[in-house]
């Protein structure tokens, strides 16, 4: 469940050159666990540059209105006034109870179903999506996928009513990582992940190389290059295999399809942590742990893993932070090789920077200025996730 929006920026454009050389079209991917990562992180795999890919297919999020703009257009909510951007009409999702969002007033729906005048349109993923209030002040939290479908996002409707309404309604988007951080970031996943000779099988123990071996031995490039990495890399390299290999893309990853609605508003964009708090959530793991991480991604087959990444975005799609929370934790529990191990790990890299996101919010967060937070999903759920932090700070949280 590891993830951070630098270093899998880097390891994505790994894999994807490398999905792309492999000649005989096989596949290599690793455990459920990847999945997890990308929904717990924004970006260690989008932003940092890679030699052996190029520059151009896979810079997604960094410069996020690009990202996403040959896929899909701003739909009339979220062209809001710029200088204030006050509550913009949208229509609102009917599968809804509420009748309406703190900070906007929807008016009323648009008619649903096939018309003579056509088919129904597209509806997109519904995502986990909720309202965090305390008094005046309100925190609107959407649950991020790093890869995507298409048909997440259907053309001129990207996003459901209510979340078209909070970002139209919010002075700030709240990501991960600033988009400034995401574009030097290159540097530091390359300093610190990346040794200047072999010395991955050095730093394993000698089956769990041999294992990795064999998992990449239909796939000689990528292993000639994993073999520089230190494990915490080589880790997300393997995973980022299971969203080529379960037809997920980067370019549909949430955070560049919502920067690319959100941007055109000429809104602020802010980082929830700095690019050195994210890097040290991995450079700061012991060995055992980095070890940990690796072994876990190595436990099950690519089939196993394949079903799982599927099964998780259909998760996302449905929407319920603590369900993916719920279902994360029991893939964890039964892929972890030490589970006091494995605890620390997820300690380190997820529960740490729940409570740190958690913080940042409430300093950039202020009475009828609505801040609309976007962090992968698995951050949200769960005892020790965001949402039941901002209950403990006397927010009164809600599905929308």
């Amino acid at each position: 469940m590891h993830d951070g929006v630098t270093a899998r920026g880097h390891t994505r454009r790994h894999a994807r050159r490398l999905h792309a050389r492999h000649a005989s079209g096989a596949c290599i991917v690793s455990s459920y666990r990847w999945v997890a990562r990308v929904l717990v992180g924004a970006a260690l795999v989008v932003a940092a540059q890679c030699p052996f890919l190029p520059l151009h297919a896979f810079d997604v999020i960094a410069p996020a209105h690009a990202a996403g703009a040959a896929a899909n257009t701003p739909v009339q909510a979220a062209q809001a006034n710029q200088a204030g951007r006050p509550a913009v009409p949208v229509p609102r999702d009917t599968s809804q109870p509420r009748a309406t969002l703190p900070g906007f007033n929807p008016p009323p729906s648009y008619s649903s179903g096939t018309t003579a005048s056509g088919p129904v349109r597209a509806q997109p993923a519904r995502m986990p999506f909720y309202v965090a209030t305390r008094g005046r002040t309100t925190i609107y939290l959407l649950g991020t996928l790093h890869v995507g479908d298409p048909n997440d996002y259907p053309p001129n409707h990207p996003f459901r009513a209510p979340i078209l309404g909070a970002l139209a309604a919010s002075p700030t988007l709240a990501l991960e990582l600033s988009p400034d951080d995401l574009l030097v970031s290159q540097d530091d996943v390359s300093k610190y992940g990346v040794c200047s000779y072999q010395c991955l099988p050095t730093l394993l123990p000698e089956p769990l190389w041999h294992k990795l071996e064999m998992r990449l031995r239909s796939n000689p490039a990528a292993l000639d290059e994993i073999r520089k990495m230190r494990p915490w890399l080589a880790a997300l390299l393997v995973e980022t295999y299971d969203s080529l290999s379960a037809g997920l893309q980067t370019e549909y990853g949430t955070e560049a399809q919502l920067q690319n609605v959100y941007l055109r508003q000429k809104g602020r964009v802010v980082g929830l942590e700095r690019l050195a708090e994210q890097m040290r959530a991995f450079t700061g793991l012991t060995l055992a742990q980095q070890r940990e991480m690796l072994a876990q991604d190595l436990v099950q087959t690519p089939a196993e893993n394949v079903t799982d990444v599927r099964t998780l975005h259909r998760l996302w799609r449905v929407g319920d932070a603590d369900a993916i929370a719920a279902w994360e934790a029991a893939k964890s529990e039964k892929l972890a090789r030490d589970k006091r191990i494995s605890a620390q790990v997820d300690n380190k890299i997820v529960f740490e920077r729940n409570r740190r996101f958690v913080n940042r919010m409430l300093a950039i967060s202020a009475p009828n200025k609505p801040v609309f937070v976007a962090i992968g999903a698995l951050h949200l759920g769960g005892q020790k996730g965001v949402l039941q932090l901002l209950r403990q700070r006397g927010f009164v949280v809600d599905p929308y």
